[in-house]
């Protein structure tokens, strides 16, 4: 695969990454108090399977991803037909627009990405080339159909849907315990919810519920080892915007096959 699409399958798959550990999520609970709603007469487990129900039955949603071990950030509406809009950001070594739509996909790396990930003067000539220009193809290609796996909501429901668990091995060390408890009501985004607290060995994970109307898990973090990571999560069932560059504002995919051509 050639170095350019290497750098930028590097840039996406991981920020998929992110999604896939930060999805195991959680913190400490909010310690302000308030009305648990109708969470009130549920237990911590009740709480975190509806939680997981109502994400498990969404058909679109917005995720944001951010992590202490990793520059990359996720911010992504997608939906179970593989739309897609948003961005992956890898800090100050660049940001790369995404969107498809079917089997288009559209790309637009920043000038810090292209400087960031081409020698030299090529670099900043692709910056300056490719300035506030898409570069489109479609899943036929195998490069952006591995990209395009970030944008699938199917593929993440899946990813944190309970496994049955693997038969323990008597020979191995004994499971860590596992403790389930509600923590007290606080607000995120301006939303009331309720923190579902899951304690797992030196791992802390807790999942922040919506408490009125669809009890939606907004926020998921994990503490383990003196290393974070979130996942937000909102706009549940609003459409993925259908906006896409006009031929005049791409490039075709292939100018990252040959060398930097002039725009």
């Amino acid at each position: 695969m050639p170095r350019r699409r290497r750098s930028l399958t590097a840039l996406t798959c991981g920020a998929a990454g992110v999604v896939l550990v930060a999805t195991c999520a959680a913190a400490a609970p909010a310690d302000d108090p308030g009305d648990e709603g109708d969470l009130a007469g549920k237990t911590a487990q009740q709480i975190s399977d509806d939680a997981l129900h109502a994400l498990l039955g969404a058909h679109s949603l917005r995720l944001r991803t951010a992590s202490s071990t990793d520059t990359t950030k996720l911010d992504l509406t997608l939906d179970r037909a593989g739309n897609c809009a948003g961005n992956v950001s890898k800090g100050p070594l660049g940001r790369v627009d995404l969107i498809k739509r079917g089997k288009d996909v559209w790309l637009k790396p920043d000038a810090a990405f292209w400087k960031s990930q081409l020698p030299g003067d090529e670099g900043t000539t692709a910056a300056r080339n490719y300035q506030g220009r898409f570069l489109h193809g479609t899943t036929d290609d195998a490069f952006l159909q591995s990209i395009a796996t970030a944008c699938d909501l199917t593929t993440f429901q899946k990813s944190v849907a309970p496994q049955s668990p693997a038969p323990q091995d008597p020979s191995s060390p004994s499971t860590p315990s596992v403790t389930l408890s509600k923590g007290r009501p606080t607000t995120h985004e301006g939303t009331r919810v309720l923190p579902v607290v899951k304690k797992v060995g030196d791992a802390t994970q807790t999942v922040y519920v919506a408490i009125q109307g669809t009890h939606y898990p907004l926020k998921l973090t994990t503490q383990v080892d003196g290393e974070s990571s979130t996942v937000l999560l909102s706009d549940y069932d609003h459409p993925v915007p259908a906006h896409t560059p006009p031929p005049g504002q791409t490039a075709d995919i292939s100018v990252l096959e040959g060398g930097i051509h002039s725009a």
